[in-house]
């Protein structure tokens, strides 16, 4: 060492090597910035993988550089051995979290690279919505094991807790035994959650119809999905529900699917010309995928016949919305084309001279007295049913 810096205090001269330090793994900071950094072609907003290191690796790296600058400094600074080692421990225990950080935004930095490959905006995206769910639940599990295993780093660098460590073990089996009896909930979702991930019942974007709710899924963790109802609400099921119960997975295999309308109407509805309405309605939506196509007659009872629509959609949003459309189409085409084929409930009245069969019911015409002097019809007369005249021969 020059003798001109024998003649700096210590504590000044401990203090120069840590500012040193922090400058140094700035400046290295920069330096990496400034080589990673483009510009997007023709100002276009694009994914960049340099643009995504800067902003995953920023923070991560502006306290890991100047730890490890400060760590490779730490032989050259003066001070007493009892507080050497104290800061130096602090120094190891900082750069262990700060270079976990590190590990957790070059998965980040992975799971951008991803998503932007696999792009699940995109009408048939099924391959897409696999691989997500899988990358979100290996992220997860890949950032608990870099705590874990980071706090178990800090933890062996103490000498007395890396003794106690084999005595611990033994401990640590019937411990373990005994949170197991105790978690089994939290345990099977755990397990749950990895069956899910590899077998997937259900991904990222899936529709789902579960508990009576319409929605799709927006977030799958170790324990718990997350599925945003069609009212943007969140129903929030633990990921065991999906293993134990039954639920309805429109987009299981393919996003594909086929919607009806019901519509029920008179016997006298003609329905060649409602086929052609039918027709005409579902080509010139531009929601209909032009797979299939039918109107039929699937149901009649004693007063109407129930018509169904069947048509198909790309996707079930579509497919919601183009029901939606046909069956106001239709409706529309009823009520300015034949306004009397709606349901009707039918009288049929008989005229009091028609001659009546046996049993039958007569009601006498308003005005009529009936044989009490009473008008038919009123309060607490009586309708009595007309018998047919006997005949006798008389010798």
């Amino acid at each position: 060492m020059p003798d001109q810096f024998e003649n700096i205090p210590d504590l000044l001269w401990d203090g120069l090597l840590a500012a040193l330090a922090l400058v140094l793994g700035l400046i290295l900071k920069f330096i990496l910035s400034l080589l990673l950094k483009k510009k997007p072609k023709d100002g276009r907003p694009s994914f960049s993988l340099t643009r995504s290191i800067l902003s995953r690796l920023s923070k991560p790296f502006t306290g890991f550089l100047p730890l490890l600058a400060l760590n490779f400094l730490m032989p050259a600074m003066r001070m007493r051995t009892n507080v050497y080692h104290a800061i130096n421990k602090i120094v190891e225990i900082l750069l262990a979290i700060a270079f976990a950080n590190v590990l957790i935004g070059v998965i980040k930095v992975f799971e951008d690279y991803v998503y932007h490959h696999y792009d699940i905006k995109k009408a048939d995206n099924l391959k897409e919505r696999k691989i997500r769910t899988q990358l979100q639940f290996i992220r997860r599990l890949a950032i608990s094991l870099i705590i874990i295993l980071t706090a178990c780093i800090i933890l062996l660098s103490f000498n007395n807790l890396r003794k106690l460590g084999t005595g611990l073990l033994t401990g640590v089996g019937v411990g373990g035994i005994i949170i197991g009896f105790a978690a089994q909930k939290s345990l099977g979702n755990l397990l749950a959650g990895f069956q899910i991930a590899f077998t997937q019942p259900l991904r990222i974007d899936d529709v789902l119809v579960v508990e009576g709710e319409w929605g799709r899924v927006e977030e799958i963790t170790l324990t718990y999905v997350v599925v945003n109802i069609w009212d943007q609400r969140r129903l929030i099921l633990p990921i065991n529900y999906f293993v134990e119960k039954p639920f309805q997975n429109w987009t299981r295999t393919t996003a594909d699917i086929l919607g009806t309308v019901f519509l029920y109407l008179d016997y006298t509805i003609p329905l060649d010309p409602m086929r052609e309405e039918f027709t005409r309605l579902l080509e010139s939506n531009p929601l209909w995928d032009k797979r299939v196509k039918v109107l039929q007659v699937t149901n009649a009872s004693e007063k109407t016949i129930e018509v169904r629509a069947l048509m198909s959609a790309s996707s079930s949003g579509n497919a919601f919305d183009l029901r939606c459309d046909i069956r106001e189409g239709l409706i529309k085409w009823v009520q300015q084309n034949y306004p009397d084929c709606f349901p009707i409930n039918r009288a049929i009245i008989e005229r009091e001279d028609r001659p009546a069969g046996p049993g039958a019911i007569t009601l006498s015409p308003p005005g009529h007295p009936s044989e009490k002097g009473d008008r038919i019809g009123e309060p607490g007369v009586p309708i009595t049913p007309t018998q047919p005249a006997s005949s006798s021969n008389n010798s």
